[in-house]
């Protein structure tokens, strides 16, 4: 039986280690050497569906979590996977997405044209200020915008973006997720789940008219 003594030293050497984990790379991953891509909605409680405990040191910090509007796949997180798989250790990858998203409660072509109507040139916008190179094509801003028709296809869809993608190893782990906001509950994307009658998985099913752009068909 060990002392308090003990089993104190042990927990500041853990929080020690916790602390200053990103000093030694892939010798220091999170917890669970995990990174989960998340909808930025704030009904998705990230760590009430997958049962983990993604950004709080109290539970241990289980995984590096990147959210944005959708969950979707961007050049921005495949930066973050890029980064977190080669350089910090992380084995796995996490795509959570849900039912009744913002992503698909318009349509993309309305929205550049709310954009244009204000008076923005959308087709000369700098994706990013500091990386002037990283530009779109003009007519590609709508489809840069993500929104989608469908979140089981698009969450399907994100998942073989990043199988793919040659920044990720073929040796990492994953897989896709889909939260019915509606019933507090989690599932596979499943363009044919049963459940998909009562919630809210489509654009069509939001009212939206019109087929999206196509970024993810």
């Amino acid at each position: 039986m060990s002392t308090l003594k003990q089993e104190l030293e042990s927990r500041i050497k853990e929080t020690t280690r916790w602390e200053t984990r990103r000093q030694f790379a892939a010798d220091g991953p999170n917890m669970r050497k995990l990174w989960v891509l998340a909808c930025m909605d704030e009904r998705l409680p990230v760590d009430r569906a997958l049962g983990i405990c993604a950004d709080s040191v109290v539970c241990g910090g289980d995984a590096h979590l990147f959210r944005n509007a959708g969950g979707i796949v961007t050049d921005d997180a495949i930066r973050s996977a890029m980064l977190t798989i080669n350089f910090f250790g992380t084995r796995e990858i996490v795509v959570l997405q849900h039912t009744g998203c913002g992503m698909l409660s318009a349509n993309g072509h309305d929205l550049e044209k709310a954009l244009r109507d204000k008076g923005i040139d959308v087709d000369n916008i700098p994706i990013d200020p500091s990386l002037p190179e990283l530009s779109l094509e003009k007519g590609a801003f709508a489809k840069w915008i993500g929104m989608m028709d469908d979140v089981d296809q698009t969450c399907i869809k994100c998942v073989d973006q990043l199988r793919n993608h040659p920044l990720i190893p073929k040796d990492i782990t994953v897989s896709g997720w889909v939260w019915e906001t509606e019933f507090h509950r989690l599932r596979a994307p499943d363009p044919n789940a049963p459940t998909r009658a009562v919630s809210q998985p489509t654009a069509a099913s939001m009212n939206v008219k019109g087929k999206q752009p196509p970024r993810w068909s």
